[in-house]
């Protein structure tokens, strides 16, 4: 085996590695569109159905807090660290806290919505946001995971 078989073998890998990171954005990109329907979709059911919106609040990344944030919308669990706004953005509730969020508010960047929520999470549970956010829908104006409401009427 001389150099130019070896460059060629290096260079066959670096363009396998590289078609690979191409079809791997292409199915992100096309899996957060499909994800990003369904989370208008949602916003667009919350609005018909009546359910008001809230104004949200963040969690620092070491559970603290609550931040004052400028943001309206929905919780979709029961942790509150998840929501979508009034504009159909999806935001995850973490922020690095502090005094300067804790004096000004906190202001949490949305983010690409996943189709499965909690997917690799350590604590092992996941579910389709559609599956979410239809429950979501379904309490009502109750908090996400609460009792009451329509979430009691179905037990």
């Amino acid at each position: 085996m001389g150099a130019d078989d070896e460059l060629t073998w290096a260079e066959r890998q670096r363009r396998a590695a590289r078609v690979h990171a191409e079809a791997d954005a292409r199915r992100r990109a096309a899996e957060h569109a499909e994800a990003a329907e369904i989370v208008a979709w949602f916003v667009a059911e919350a609005k018909r159905r009546g359910l008001r919106p809230t104004r949200l609040a963040a969690r620092s990344y070491d559970g603290r807090g609550p931040y004052r944030t400028g943001l309206t919308g929905w919780y979709v669990d029961r942790a509150r660290s998840r929501a979508v706004d009034v504009d159909g953005r999806w935001h995850l509730l973490t922020v690095p806290g502090g005094l300067r969020a804790r004096l000004l508010g906190a202001e949490p960047e949305p983010s690409p919505p996943p189709l499965i929520v909690g997917e690799g999470g350590r604590d092992g549970e996941s579910i389709p946001l559609r599956v979410l956010l239809t429950r979501r829908l379904d309490a009502g104006n109750d908090e996400p995971g609460s009792a009451t409401g329509a979430t009691a009427s179905r037990r």
